[in-house]
């Protein structure tokens, strides 16, 4: 489903930068870029930074729980 600009949807998301992302995830800020880089860690680039979602970082923490047992 495309989404549009002015999507409600869109405005609930909480982007976060990537050093809120490492310091939440408790990492280096490389280890983030890397997550982003190999695709492992989904987010947008704004002009010549990303933004994550929050979503992205709890389902992302979820998946790596689970697969440590």
């Amino acid at each position: 489903m495309a989404r549009t600009p002015n999507d409600p949807a869109l405005a609930e998301i909480k982007f976060l930068t990537v050093a809120e992302v490492a310091a939440l995830m408790r990492v280096s800020r490389m280890t983030v870029y890397r997550l982003v880089h190999s695709e492992e860690l989904p987010a947008v680039r704004v002009g010549r930074s990303f933004r994550v979602s929050e979503r992205a970082v709890h389902e992302y923490l979820q998946r790596a729980f689970n697969d440590v047992g």
